[in-house]
């Protein structure tokens, strides 16, 4: 008597908890950015750290002709790197996360890719590779100079961890208010071109007049660069630096881009 045949139910694909969803769209949209500019761009990664050598030799060659010593040290280079590190580190975070909705945009038409998703991958890709750069740069001034001495490790990882909260606070503010008002981008872009010159780049706050050093202190940058300097110059306690208030500037920012993005990240991708 042949044997009836066995009524199998059909396979049901397991439900994908939130959590893991997320982490798949996030290493999606970092793998696709990491084929964007370091595979597909000739050069790569190496452009990434030829960027700041480049920027610190022309700083250190420009101000080395009319200034006799820096203001720390005796390495121009060392100086100049031990600002201009922490400042790069935020400006690259901030201007990536200002444009992390228009660059993934043709992702976020999938339901299972969201909005916080994208300023997710764009934020810890450009952190991982901004962090690296820092490192490669210092350990090259440490051989190519002999005078990177780390003094306070806590310190270096201090101001790269503020810097990048803040790159990520003003960044996905920008990025709802590029979104809401296009114009804000040509906006940011004439605002923030000064930044560099007062950011503690090329100076400390110590050798400034005392009421432009109180108008300063409002503003994070210089306080990234103080804390940074403060970990690789023995006697240097950069007194000025205030944790609060760099919390203050990027946390602040932050909250509030964050919670309008919820409610109006489906506009501002319906109509970019």
């Amino acid at each position: 008597m042949p044997e009836s045949p066995v009524l199998r139910a059909p396979l049901r694909s397991e439900p994908v908890p939130p959590g893991v969803a997320c982490l798949r769209s996030v290493g999606a949209l970092m793998l696709r950015e990491m084929a964007t500019r370091y595979v597909r761009t000739p050069g790569g990664f190496l452009w990434a750290v030829l960027e700041p050598v480049a920027a610190v030799l022309v700083l250190t060659f420009a101000l080395s002709l009319v200034v006799q010593a820096p203001p720390l040290g005796t390495s121009f280079v060392v100086f100049y790197a031990s600002g201009y590190l922490p400042f790069l580190l935020y400006a690259t975070l901030q201007g990536h996360v200002q444009q992390a909705l228009r660059f993934s945009r043709p992702l976020l038409v999938y339901p299972s890719v969201a909005w916080i998703d994208a300023i997710v991958a764009r934020f810890a890709l450009n952190l991982v590779s901004g962090l690296a750069v820092s490192g490669i740069v210092l350990a090259g001034l440490a051989l190519a100079t002999g005078e990177v001495d780390v003094v306070r490790s806590g310190a270096l990882v201090l101001a790269l961890g503020l810097a990048a909260l803040l790159g990520l606070g003003l960044g996905v503010l920008n990025c709802l208010l590029c979104g809401l008002f296009p114009v804000w981008a040509q906006v940011w872009a004439i605002l923030s071109r000064p930044l560099f010159l007062v950011a503690g780049v090329i100076f400390v706050p110590e050798d400034l007049p005392e009421r432009l050093a109180d108008v300063l202190w409002f503003t994070p940058w210089i306080h990234l660069a103080g804390l940074f300097r403060s970990g690789l110059y023995p006697g240097y306690d950069a007194a000025h630096v205030s944790l609060p208030l760099v919390l203050g500037w990027a946390l602040v920012p932050l909250a509030l881009g964050l919670a309008l993005l919820r409610r109006h990240a489906e506009e501002i991708l319906n109509t970019g």
